[in-house]
């Protein structure tokens, strides 16, 4: 593959089939762990790894995987990435971040996201594909994790990575409960939808244009 179709596989992730904006996929963990940037970079990070491993791991064995145990067989890929990354985690990780994340670690296992690429790309495709479609895939969705919990956290505490911004801010304690999380990401999905609207009706200028 050349350089072009090489960053095309692993940029499509961000925007264009960014999984939490525009696939609308891990929707659970993004509303519930996005309290803090620190949550949102140690949750995509966690998620990245399992996706880029589980995508390489899937692609290699497909040729030996009989259809009709496709499923199992992935789960069990990606159960085996989920406790390396799990034990990581609570090895070198805050005791504090832990425990913020909570079961959504271990629930990777069935995350949307990654059974999704690995049945509609890596089970298709070779494996230095499906790494540069896990780790876009991956990348893109840590963004919106930072970029929703960052949010947050800056309006509803007052902090960004812990750290006080301003003594004069009275934060709203809204942006960190269940409601600022819904109003965050619907904000966000509006505005990732506005902007692909805009950018399919310029296409269709140009193509009426030259038509």
């Amino acid at each position: 593959m050349s350089e072009q179709s090489n960053w095309k596989e692993f940029s499509k992730g961000l925007f264009k089939y960014n999984a939490l904006f525009v696939l609308v996929l891990g929707i659970c963990p993004s509303l519930a762990v996005t309290t803090s940037l620190k949550n949102g970079v140690s949750m995509g990070g966690a998620a990245t790894f399992v996706l880029v491993s589980s995508n390489f791991i899937v692609s290699i064995i497909r040729p030996y995987v009989p259809r009709e145990i496709r499923i199992p067989c992935f789960i069990v890929v990606i159960a085996s990435f989920v406790t390396i990354v799990e034990l990581m985690m609570k090895a070198y990780l805050p005791t504090e971040v832990n425990a913020s994340l909570g079961i959504f670690i271990p629930l990777i296992v069935v995350n949307c996201i990654i059974l999704y690429r690995a049945e509609s790309f890596a089970y298709k495709n070779k494996p230095f594909v499906s790494i540069l479609d896990g780790a876009g895939i991956g990348l893109g969705w840590t963004l919106s994790l930072c970029l929703v919990s960052g949010i947050r956290e800056m309006f509803g505490a007052g902090t960004l990575f812990g750290l006080k911004l301003s003594g004069h801010y009275e934060p709203a304690s809204i942006m960190i409960m269940a409601p600022g999380a819904f109003i965050v990401t619907g904000l966000l999905m509006g505005l990732f939808n506005w902007r692909k609207q805009r950018k399919s009706e310029k296409s269709m200028k140009v193509y009426m244009k030259n038509d």
